[in-house]
């Protein structure tokens, strides 16, 4: 399910493999330092490695003309109760800051979506950072539309 948006060309990565997986790591890393997260390129190389050998995750690859992987998205399959129907979060979207203003956004938020539709599911979801505008502007302008119906909340749990 290759797409193509502009010059940039998105793939689902197989993360048991070592190349899709040592070009997801740095920019899984890089997603998680945007976020104030301290690198960790050997954790976040582990878990989606762990993602990728449990089947828990669709990752898509957006990579630039020379092939060189400049953003991903990860995506997690789940259930709406309500619909009794699959839905798929959106979980994870990054693209490298040098490759930002070339379309690799678009071109893995359509990829996400074409895929989510061709496994059945029914909705495609995500959140994002109240400050964060240029993404906000960027799904709107997609047609994403925010949730003006629900409020979310998060419990924190003790750790394992």
């Amino acid at each position: 399910m290759p797409q193509h948006q502009s010059n940039i060309h998105v793939t689902v990565a197989d993360l048991r493999r070592p190349g899709d997986l040592q070009a997801a790591a740095p920019l899984f890393d890089a997603y998680r330092q945007f976020y104030g997260q301290p690198s960790d390129l050997d954790g976040a190389t582990a878990f989606l490695r762990q993602r990728g050998e449990l089947g828990q995750s669709v990752l898509l690859l957006a990579h630039n003309t020379s092939g060189q992987a400049v953003g991903f998205c990860q995506n997690y399959p789940s259930f709406s109760s309500v619909s009794m129907a699959p839905i798929w979060v959106l979980n994870d979207l990054f693209v490298s800051e040098a490759a930002r203003g070339c379309g690799a956004a678009q071109a893995l938020l359509a990829a996400a979506a074409a895929a989510a539709h061709q496994a059945g599911a029914i909705r495609l979801t995500l959140s994002t950072q109240q400050e964060n505008r240029r993404a906000q502007a960027l799904y709107e302008g997609l047609h994403w539309l925010r949730d003006s119906e629900f409020f979310t909340y998060h419990l924190r749990l003790p750790s394992p």
